[in-house]
Formats: structure tokens, C-alpha cells, sequence
């Protein structure tokens, strides 16, 4: 059970993925992220369809944001999302390359951590319209620590071929509400 509401942190995760059915993978992870302890999936983005970073010569992404509300601390968060890529089949090959799942704490709360393991905000958010388009979907007046606002760093931030995934693509896959 979750603690009273003052308890809880505004987290946001990226979710991406680009092998082994993008879409279904995304989906099977907003799943597993409302099956999270002490945490509640209060929003996820549409879906969005982006080019890779790095190497190329790999498929393009599916991307979403998730906001959670959660009693977990960031580092406890961190393990949870690890567990669940792994779950889902991620094996840490390649920097930048293809994977089935990648689940990055974007922001949490209004935090600033920067530790070996995680760097919040996440280190790049800024300058990836994968992320910026999807968070400022379910949460656009977000004050990003260090950045400031999310709409600003928008108009920074080229689209760079970044594209809503129509709903009719998502016609033959499971829904989950």
C-alpha cells in the first residue's frame, strides 16, 4: 500500500525499445511498471517513433514517458526498472545499440543525483526530442532541475524526425488499460 500522498516522489521514466516488437515490448513494460511496490503509474504518453542515436544501422525506436508516483528511492526505482529489462530480454552490449527494452528515471521529484549508477535528471534529457515530446505530452509545465522549463528546452530541441506512432499501427496489439 502506498503511503499518503505528501510521501510520494513525481518520478518520470523514458521508455524505449526497438527489437524484438517495439510496440509490444513498450506495452508489456507500462504493464510491468503499474505492477511496480509502493508505486502508481499516473500517466503514460502516446507512443512516438524516433531514428536511433548512435550506430545506425540499427531499427527505430518506440518511445513513450511514464510518470509515477512512488514511495521507492531513486537507487530502489533503479533496480526495479534494471529488473524489468531484464525481464523483457535486455542484454548490455553496445553503448547506444539496439535493445528490447531501456527504462531511464528521467526526473525524480525535483531532485538532483549524481551518483556511479544514476544521474538524475538524466544526464542528456535536454537534448533528446525522444524524451522532451513525450514528457511535455502528460506534463508540460515541468520545471526540469538545472534545465528549467520543459517548454524552453523544447524550443532547443530540433524534432529531429520524431513522429506520433498512429493509432491505426496499434490496432493488432493488446491494449493495456
Amino acid at each position: 500500500m502506498l503511503e499518503s500522498a505528501h510521501n510520494k516522489i513525481e518520478a518520470y521514466v523514458g521508455v524505449g525499445s526497438n527489437l524484438d516488437q517495439p510496440v509490444q515490448q513498450v506495452l508489456d513494460a507500462k504493464l510491468a511498471l503499474q505492477q511496480l511496490p509502493e508505486t502508481e503509474l499516473t500517466k503514460f504518453s502516446t507512443l512516438y517513433v524516433s531514428s536511433p542515436m548512435g550506430p545506425q544501422d540499427q531499427p527505430d525506436y518506440v518511445n513513450a514517458v511514464a510518470e509515477l508516483k512512488t514511495t521507492l528511492s531513486a537507487h530502489q526505482l533503479l533496480e526495479q526498472l534494471q529488473a524489468i529489462e531484464t525481464q523483457q530480454g535486455r542484454v548490455r552490449k553496445q553503448h547506444w545499440g539496439a535493445r528490447t527494452l531501456d527504462l531511464d528515471i528521467l526526473l525524480y521529484g525535483d531532485q538532483q543525483i549524481n551518483t556511479a549508477e544514476l544521474v538524475i535528471p538524466h544526464a542528456e534529457i535536454a537534448q533528446r526530442a525522444f524524451v522532451l515530446y513525450p514528457l511535455q505530452e502528460i506534463a508540460p509545465e515541468l520545471d526540469i532541475p538545472g534545465h528549467g522549463k520543459l517548454s524552453e528546452l523544447l524550443n532547443a530541441c530540433p524534432a529531429n524526425g520524431i513522429r506520433k506512432l498512429e493509432t491505426h499501427a496499434l490496432r493488432n496489439v493488446h491494449e493495456i488499460t
